[in-house]
């Protein structure tokens, strides 16, 4: 009896040329008839015994017109291995477009194409509608030419892609016609596509029955199969099945319920009606199985088991959501990329060392250009989430509406301007990894509101969805403003601020790091790749030069110094902002009196209290104590001649004008606020005269 097929695709001509593969390979035995979305509108019931539907999305909208009788087969495609090597003649490294006539097929054909091994070509996706479509002048593309930009020189059309392997097999298989699988031309023809699934068709090839083909296809497959007759006896089963179960023994013969109590066979045979994605447990392991019934003539005649590992499904599908939404997002950076000797820095690594063993939200504090987003991608890169996406987003540089989507995602048609087939947000990508929130503190209430939820029931809803989608996200949250001061004022949340400020991490400012100015100034002249020195003059310069733009100040400069194409930079190549940097200091009355005794007092000594006041500020700035012996060690390494008792009379007077606090046997000494501003007031103009 002649089976018809029905083929429904977005195009006529994909329609007719799947049509045409069906016919050669099963010939008289089924009638094909053909819609496609170009050319006809779907208004009536479509009889057939298998319909074949190139998207899944077209299978949504035509469900209702498909009769409760037909099987349904959501095709995927392959190449050929006469595509396959149009594209290998590709010189390797060249950067190509890949087009095809939507987004959806674009990304699905570079996935197909980097699973076959098509690695020597970078492929950038090309679609009608794309936004800044790149200059290139060699595209790709499978049998949309018409796609293609005008101003590309070389098109290679390969041509349509054709039905894969699995595909194939799923329609002989729901048509009862599996028998036909070893006739020659079938096993010819999958010889001649190409598959991830490496070996396939040399197993097919080499099977004598249709027995041993059964075998030898399952146990290429990626998920656990198990296949039941109607009494629950296994009658096949593949390797990855037996592994998930953990029985080593021999299953074939055995009732399955002896040996997975857990898996409800017995539901399926009895109703004839499948069932999908149901997670359970076996030997302590989540596992996701779906059950599908037999049917051979209208009768239940056994059922197929597809099991896998819920993590390995978990990993798949990490790997499509990267392939889909680039390679970009990854950590590059890791502790040993944070350049720094002073004890501050030191410590500041020491403790997001430790908050990356910690799977809590981590807040980040600092003035701009500290290297905030370095420590959350170096603390991601030394946690257990490090093979995981870090996907990074800057709250303040996209519009509220826009940032909404960004990091929900949204259904298809939620909005005007929505991207057919909706969008993958990026709590959704950032699964099992790390979501970086950059300048936290501009995100606008309403939204703080959502990510509070997101973030306390780790789970998320696209807009215009009605679906709850599970996360396993860490937030890193940065910010170069004062959050409990935002909170005071009523434009932060409170809830929220300790949500993010589980573990707090303060980045302190270049200039309370000034031992690590030059150092970093060495590592940034090696990345650009320059070559030059600064003066003694201008060294100290740069070491007292407040560094308001902090690294990324820093880093202009350096390039600037670089374009002088000097070998030597002295004190009058510096950009005058450096060299006339004076700090304003506002004194009131009795501060004005103070110093002006103060001045008078130390007369002649001057330069002798400053000696020792810059020594007290610089210990200040790394967080310790000084003692007089170790100032008398700088003084000799510096030349001046100052004895441990000198040293000890400029301390006691400093200490009498409030401006130290000396401390008991080897405790040191500390200046005090007010030190640190008179010293400021006494070396302000050293730089700029």
């Amino acid at each position: 009896m002649t089976k018809k097929v029905v083929i429904i695709t977005f195009f006529e001509s994909v329609a007719k040329l799947h049509s045409e593969h069906l016919k050669k390979l099963f010939g008289k035995d089924i009638e094909i008839a053909c819609y496609s979305y170009d050319m006809d509108h779907i208004t009536e019931i479509i009889n057939a015994d298998v319909v074949v539907v190139s998207l899944y999305s077209i299978y949504v909208a035509v469900k209702k017109y498909i009769c409760p009788k037909a099987k349904v087969v959501i095709l995927s495609s392959t190449i050929t291995k006469d595509q396959y090597k149009k594209i290998m003649e590709i010189n390797e490294g060249t950067k190509a477009m890949l087009v095809n006539y939507s987004a959806e097929m674009t990304f699905e054909t570079i996935a197909l194409l980097d699973q076959i091994g098509i690695d020597h070509v970078e492929f950038v996706p090309v679609y009608p509608g794309v936004m800044n479509t790149p200059n290139l002048d060699v595209a790709v593309t499978p049998g949309e030419p018409q796609c293609v930009p005008d101003s590309v020189k070389k098109v290679i059309d390969i041509g349509h892609r054709v039905l894969d392997i699995n595909t194939m097999v799923n329609i002989a298989m729901k048509l009862n016609m599996e028998y036909l699988l070893q006739e020659k031309h079938f096993i010819d023809h999958f010889e001649n596509l190409m598959t991830p699934r490496e070996g396939i068709t040399a197993l097919l090839g080499k099977a004598n029955t249709l027995e041993s083909r059964l075998h030898s296809l399952l146990n290429v497959m990626e998920d656990g199969i198990i296949v039941i007759d109607i009494k629950g006896t296994v009658y096949a089963c593949n390797k990855k099945a037996q592994e998930i179960i953990e029985y080593k023994g021999e299953i074939l013969g055995r009732d399955l319920s002896s040996l997975v109590s857990q898996i409800p066979f017995k539901e399926v045979l009895y109703s004839s009606k499948p069932i999908e994605n149901k997670l359970i447990k076996i030997k302590g392991q989540d596992i996701t199985i779906t059950i599908v019934p037999v049917i051979t003539i209208g009768k239940i005649t056994g059922a197929l088991v597809i099991m896998n590992r819920f993590e390995e499904k978990e990993k798949k599908q990490h790997k499509l959501r990267a392939q889909l939404r680039g390679k970009g997002h990854r950590a590059k950076y890791s502790f040993e990329d944070i350049i720094g000797e002073s004890k501050a820095i030191i410590e500041i690594k020491r403790v997001a060392e430790r908050m990356a063993k910690s799977d809590s939200s981590v807040l980040i504090t600092g003035e701009s250009g500290t290297g905030k987003e370095l420590f959350a991608q170096a603390i991601h890169n030394d946690s257990k989430r490090k093979a995981y996406q870090f996907v990074a987003i800057n709250c303040a540089a996209l519009p509220e509406s826009l940032l909404e989507s960004e990091l929900f995602g949204y259904e298809e048609g939620a909005f005007t301007g929505a991207k057919k087939g909706g969008k993958l947000g990026l709590f959704e990508l950032a699964h099992s990894g790390t979501l970086f929130l950059d300048e936290i503190g501009e995100m606008a209430l309403n939204l703080q509101a959502r990510l509070l939820r997101v973030i306390q029931e780790r789970e998320v809803m696209r807009i215009g969805g009605d679906s709850v989608i599970k996360i396993d996200t860490r937030i890193i949250a940065a910010t170069n403003k004062n959050l409990r001061e935002l909170v005071d004022q009523g434009k932060f949340r409170k809830d929220l601020y300790y949500r993010l400020n589980v573990l707090p991490l303060e980045i302190i400012p270049l200039r309370e790091r000034k031992e690590d100015i030059i150092l970093l100034c060495e590592y940034m002249k090696k990345k650009i790749g320059v070559e030059f020195s600064l003066s003694e003059e201008a060294q100290k310069a740069f070491e007292n030069y407040s560094w308001d733009g902090n690294l990324r100040e820093l880093k202009n400069y350096v390039e600037y110094l670089a374009h002088l194409d000097k070998s030597i930079i002295q004190f009058l190549d510096l950009p005058k902002v450096i060299r006339n940097k004076k700090e304003v200091i506002k004194l009131d009355d009795f501060e004005k009196e103070k110093i002006l005794k103060f001045k008078k007092e130390i007369n002649i000594k001057e330069n002798e209290y400053i000696f020792v006041l810059d020594c007290l500020e610089n210990s200040f700035q790394q967080r310790t104590r000084i003692g007089r012996r170790s100032i008398v060690k700088i003084a000799k390494e510096k030349g001046i001649f100052l004895s441990e008792g000198e040293i000890r009379k400029i301390l006691l007077v400093l200490e009498e004008y409030n401006m130290v606090v000396l401390s008991n046997g080897r405790g040191g000494t500390q200046i005090t606020k007010f030190g640190i501003k008179i010293f400021n007031y006494l070396n302000r103009d050293k730089w700029g005269n």
